[in-house]
């Protein structure tokens, strides 16, 4: 007779298939598929601290230093991020820009090969536009950015921050109906592959993000979500459904004693309603909450230690070192083996940053 599974197989089974043995930069992004990015420095960017934790030796700034070399691209997934090439032929070509400007613009990246936003406004003064936030942007970069989306524009590099682009040609719109759902099946085994074990709630969330992947195809998400309940392992644990790839299985899993800083969009964690499922305590980002409303901080990590999130971290660097203040959901844990995997993982963010 089958032993049931439980919330606590389920918990370990995510932290250990998240956190597989380190490898290169290039092996973890094909074996993730897409790793999200956010602006922030707190200390560093969300997509260096996502890595740090799955490719050796990294170092802040590695991705954006060798993204030439790397089989990657800027483009939106479920968030905005990096997402292989072989992710990105999933979903492209969106549907192109056909306003004069657009094409007009295009023209002009094809005449150049590559063009630095600069140029591009020196060249069209296209004067301004209201952006999302209520505020003036520069209307050629809102432009650029519209068409990056949509595909006709690809990031070949940055420089000092700034988007560097140039045309970006995709194969032809899949006219057949097979075609495109085999396509949105895929979409959603490279989300769950990412993000599993998913409770049912959240493997509709995810899928329903994937109208920014492939806009063109919105209408196949119902039936792509159903495909996918069909054919996923799944498990009834308590009264929540429970979803993981096919090929996966819960045996075997063993966890690492290891402390962690985790990103607050790291996979493991990324899931606000999984997280509370499996460590029974609401986690916020709260970079965009005033600060007299936070209860963890501005850009609070959490803190994983063996496969229990126990508490958060905040880090900075100040005067050349790293400065950290650590938050416990309860108590810390006394035993000296945490105490040990602790100032490891400080060690680890000093090299990682450099100080």
């Amino acid at each position: 007779m089958r032993v049931p599974i439980t919330i606590d197989d389920l918990r370990r089974f995510a932290i250990a298939r998240n956190f597989p043995k380190p490898t290169t930069l290039n092996r973890a992004l094909q074996r993730m598929g897409f790793v999200q990015a956010d602006p922030i420095r707190a200390p560093a960017r969300a997509q260096d601290l996502i890595l740090r934790q799955r490719v050796n030796d990294y170092r802040a700034g590695d991705l954006e230093r060798r993204y030439t070399s790397l089989d990657v691209e800027e483009d939106f997934f479920i968030n905005y991020g990096y997402v292989t090439r072989s992710l990105q032929s999933l979903m492209h070509p969106r549907p192109a820009l056909r306003q004069r400007k657009a094409k007009l613009l295009l023209d002009f990246v094809r005449e150049r090969g590559v063009v630095h936003p600069r140029e591009v406004d020196e060249h069209f003064a296209h004067g301004t536009v209201t952006n999302y936030w209520g505020g003036s942007s520069n209307a050629t970069t809102h432009l650029l950015d519209a068409m990056h989306y949509a595909g006709m524009l690809r990031i070949v590099r940055r420089e000092k921050g700034i988007r560097i682009y140039a045309e970006h040609k995709h194969e032809p719109v899949p006219r057949n109906a097979a075609e495109r759902r085999a396509r949105m099946d895929a979409l959603v085994d490279v989300v769950v592959r990412i993000y599993a074990p998913l409770p049912g709630s959240s493997l509709s969330y995810y899928v329903r993000r994937l109208r920014y992947a492939a806009p063109q195809w919105q209408k196949e998400l119902p039936g792509a979500l159903q495909r996918a309940k069909a054919r996923l392992s799944h498990a009834r644990v308590g009264k929540v459904d429970w979803y993981w790839p096919g090929d996966e299985n819960l045996d075997d899993r063993s966890i690492d004693e290891v402390v962690r800083f985790l990103a607050p969009f790291d996979p493991a964690v990324h899931d606000r309603a999984r997280f509370e499922l499996f460590w029974a305590w609401t986690y916020r980002f709260e970079a965009y909450t005033p600060t007299s409303k936070r209860k963890l901080g501005y850009y609070a990590m959490p803190l994983l230690w063996r496969d229990r999130v126990i508490g958060w971290a905040n880090l900075s660097v100040k005067n050349g070192d790293l400065d950290y203040q650590l938050g416990y959901v309860e108590v810390a844990p006394i035993d000296r083996t945490f105490k040990r995997e602790l100032e490891a993982e400080i060690e680890r963010m000093r090299a990682f940053l450099g100080v």
